[in-house]
């Protein structure tokens, strides 16, 4: 079994504090230990998906303090202490964030593989960027491969998700 597979976790390494999705969580991890790999293997969250392993493809893309990050390149120990937001943080059934309605609503996931990456590169574009053009949408999502071709779906989804996160701000509700 390669390195890249194992648990995170190791004996004898010091003990880390992530807050994920609003939970604490305290580790032994090894230094050498990505933040995609602790969440995958050792917390059983699997919005980050494995993609290109090099930061490059956006399937691992988490929040961390709002902003997106490749999670297969940021080690794992050195976000102790900040926010860190999964897919799997975002909304529940029940009550889905606004941006994951949206690419619900516009049917704009195929095989799905890119979807985490999309999303949450979507709610750190809106955050920044409440009412973005067509092109700042495309910038922002230039670095998340998607190799089903939904791109003109996942357009129309940013787009929608922009209208119902201004429709929650409007009725008082904090669509975060």
């Amino acid at each position: 079994m390669s390195a890249s597979f194992r648990s995170s976790r190791q004996l004898n390494s010091p003990l880390c504090t992530l807050q994920v999705n609003g939970e604490q969580h305290l580790l032994p991890l090894s230094d050498e230990a990505s933040l995609m790999h602790v969440l995958r293997n050792d917390l059983s969250l699997n919005g980050p998906k494995y993609g290109c392993g090099l930061g490059q493809c956006g399937a691992c893309t988490v929040l961390i303090d709002g902003v997106a990050a490749r999670s297969c390149v940021v080690p794992a120990s050195g976000v102790q202490g900040r926010a860190i937001t999964t897919l799997e943080g975002l909304g529940a059934r029940e009550r889905l964030h606004p941006v994951q309605q949206a690419f619900i609503d516009e049917q704009a996931a195929q095989c799905g593989y890119c979807l985490n990456g999309m999303i949450l590169m979507t709610v750190s574009l809106l955050a920044h960027t409440p009412d973005p053009t067509e092109a700042e949408i495309r910038s922002a999502l230039s670095g998340n491969f998607c190799r089903c071709g939904t791109h003109v779906e996942i357009i129309r989804a940013v787009k929608r998700a922009a209208v119902l996160m201004h429709t929650q701000v409007e009725r008082g509700h904090d669509p975060a």
